[in-house]
């Protein structure tokens, strides 16, 4: 599906769904140089069970047009806008690594737009080491062997997958890949210049952490110190699973998700 946002066609994926227009809406935002096929599983499920679901490609991501954003409040004023085009008055919000900070930013200055809201692999702050952040910002290839190896467990490297059949590191690599220049330093940019203080804290909207044992990207300990600081939360821990959760561990992911946003 393709709807206009700030003068930009936004692509979103809808998980091959039909909801009325009374139907909860349940709004999915991708990561660091990556787009809606990430949610694929998730959105499906949610489709099926009568949910309106909606995961864009940020802009200029995946088949969206337009620049990367450049911040995460950037991001967060976007979110406003594709629920404003939709009609939406709220929606739960799920997000995993970058989107993760800008659904909490969504939650935390405009709290009556969001009914639920689940972290996947969060931090805040969220920062970037030197190294990859440099690699990105010269376009070197360095940064997706950095993002992809650290995003993975030490399981997930040797290639055990909830996906029959996938490759997770080539799968997270090829999806990077597809990226155009400058998009991976951006996005990065974003999660490194993140301040969670500038927005305030998530007041009594229902929150989800989902955070893995092994993430090196996101450490667990990061994601469950976001959990304390909410005072309405709940978190989920997944035993052995990195930071690319919704390779890794699909099922588990998809499991604590639906429990949460259903009930």
């Amino acid at each position: 599906m393709e709807i206009e946002v700030n003068g930009e066609q936004v692509f979103y994926g809808t998980g091959s769904g039909h909801a009325d227009n009374n139907a909860q809406a349940i709004l999915f935002l991708h990561g660091a140089a990556m787009d809606h096929t990430v949610w694929v599983m998730p959105a499906r499920y949610f489709a099926r069970h009568g949910y309106q679901v909606i995961a864009p490609d940020l802009p200029g991501h995946g088949k969206s047009t337009g620049t990367p954003l450049t911040s995460i409040s950037a991001i967060r004023d976007w979110i406003l806008a594709l629920q404003n085009a939709l009609t939406l008055s709220s929606s739960s919000l799920v997000g995993h690594s970058m989107g993760s900070l800008a659904c909490f930013a969504t939650a935390a200055s405009h709290p009556r737009r969001v009914d639920k809201l689940a972290l996947l692999g969060t931090a805040a702050p969220m920062p970037v080491s030197d190294g990859m952040l440099g690699a990105a910002m010269d376009n070197h290839h360095a940064a997706i062997d950095m993002s992809n190896t650290w995003s993975h467990s030490a399981a997930g490297k040797l290639g055990s997958s909830g996906q029959p059949g996938n490759w997770n590191l080539n799968t997270g690599m090829r999806l990077m890949e597809r990226a155009a220049d400058g998009v991976l330093a951006t996005d990065l940019s974003a999660c490194n210049e993140f301040e969670a203080a500038e927005f305030g804290q998530v007041a009594d909207t229902a929150t989800l952490i989902i955070a893995g044992s092994d993430d090196q990207m996101t450490p667990l300990r990061s994601g469950l110190k976001v959990a304390a600081a909410i005072s309405d939360s709940q978190s989920v821990v997944l035993d052995g699973c990195g930071h690319s959760m919704l390779s890794e561990q699909p099922n588990a992911v998809l499991d604590a998700l639906a429990l949460f946003l259903t009930n």
